[in-house]
């Protein structure tokens, strides 16, 4: 086996031997030098592409954490050689499991450096500089030399943040937005198995701020009644002796303090007897401590799809090569909030629904778009799977309501169109 510190073979099994051999773009070139049945229209094969992304296109990454880890990855291997990596944070113990940048030896270090690092030793050619700072501790000049920032941020303020310093670089003439001022911001973020990816265009599309209500609440509270009297989940019992026997017996002078094994120690046997009252498992110190500290489990896995979903930030910089980017938001386990086509939207229907009847009104009468159920039926309207909304008639406005057994009532869905 070879030695744990030695760099190890990446692209086909070359070393790093800090030049391009023979055949490294070679998958990166087929999506950029040929043609192919999902390209815009207005798209020319050229080897112009590669090169911008090889010598040009200067990238800013925020955040080194589970995504960020995955994003620096795919960016230095789809062949982006020019990177910054912003993270305030230093490397834990508990990182190692999922944020496979780091090592043991790494434990206390700042993430951003060991990030370049890694990632500067692996892959040959890239230039990835760290920045051991706050988003904020940044001016409007840093954020104007990027082509592009990609997000892995785990917070809504640092979000809006840089949502805010992004529209504060637009600029205007004569009440026209200039295209040139405008700096794609490439979100995302991941709880457990859920995950989401949005593309936000500064100017053109929906920001941060306008949709706040999007994001899950950064805190579950359970109702105090359940807690109190009618506890059904191990949560329920640990809440109880946070919220109400800690603050009552004062244990360790008064304040809890998540990260004292000694307090969550005592929260964690207090838990237990609760639940061993009402007949209730699953209590255990892992799970005290995720309730008291408030942490979702992170999933490696889950990183690494929103990671690759995340790689939408090609077309805001070349659309003609890969097609039209998303307007919106992807989300894991919900449905895209912009339809390609009708095929997407019964895949993503289909990831939440058992058996969707998908219809609509057209010039006054109602009319199925597809239904899965009735075979006669399902045959009929099959060919409608391979049409764009726009080809099934739809204009932008339109209702669409989808009926499922796993849903009492008939969802509405209302078209709007982006050019």
């Amino acid at each position: 086996m070879a030695d744990a510190e030695e760099p190890m073979a990446v692209d086909g099994g070359h070393r790093d031997s800090g030049c391009d051999w023979d055949g490294r773009w070679n998958h990166v070139k087929k999506f950029l030098e040929r043609p192919g049945p999902f390209t815009h229209p207005d798209f020319e094969p050229s080897t112009e592409s590669l090169q911008f992304l090889l010598e040009t296109c200067k990238i800013l990454v925020i955040g080194a954490g589970g995504l960020g880890c995955e994003l620096l990855k795919n960016l230095a291997l789809s062949g982006f050689r020019l990177i910054h990596v912003v993270d305030m944070d230093t490397i834990d113990v508990s990182n190692l499991n999922r944020q496979f940048l780091f090592r043991a030896k790494d434990v206390g270090r700042p993430k951003a450096d060991v990030a370049a690092d890694f990632i500067n030793s692996r892959i040959s050619g890239c230039k990835v500089v760290p920045h051991f700072k706050k988003i904020q501790d940044f001016d409007d000049s840093f954020y104007r030399q990027f082509h592009i920032i990609v997000c892995g941020l785990d917070s809504i303020v640092a979000r809006r943040w840089i949502n805010g310093m992004l529209i504060s670089l637009l600029s205007y003439e004569d009440g026209v937005l200039d295209p040139s001022s405008i700096i794609p911001l490439i979100d995302g973020g991941t709880e457990g198995f859920k995950g989401n990816a949005r593309v936000i265009l500064p100017g053109m599309t929906a920001c941060i701020d306008c949709t706040l209500e999007l994001y899950p609440p950064q805190v579950i509270n359970f109702p105090m009644c359940t807690i109190a009297s009618m506890p059904r989940l191990p949560e329920h019992c640990i809440e109880y002796a946070r919220i109400l026997q800690w603050p009552k017996e004062k244990p360790f002078g008064g304040f809890l303090d998540g990260d004292n094994p000694d307090h969550i120690r005592w929260v964690f046997e207090r838990s237990q007897e609760r639940a061993a009252e009402f007949s209730i498992t699953g209590v255990t110190y892992r799970l005290t401590q995720g309730v008291v500290k408030r942490i979702i489990p992170a999933v490696a896995s889950t990183n690494a799809v929103i990671a690759g979903m995340k790689l939408e930030f090609l077309k805001p910089l070349c659309v003609p090569v890969l097609g039209i980017p998303l307007v919106n938001l992807l989300n894991q386990t919900s449905i895209l909030l912009f339809f390609v086509d009708f095929l997407s939207f019964i895949f993503l229907l289909s990831r939440q629904m058992k058996s969707p009847a998908i219809t609509t009104t057209l010039e006054g009468k109602n009319k199925t778009l597809y239904l899965q159920s009735v075979k006669s039926i399902e045959e009929r309207t099959r060919p409608n799977l391979c049409k764009t909304l726009k080809e099934l008639g739809l204009s932008d406005g339109q209702e669409i309501a989808v009926a499922d057994v796993t849903t009492p009532q008939t969802v509405l869905f209302k078209l709007n169109f982006t050019a």
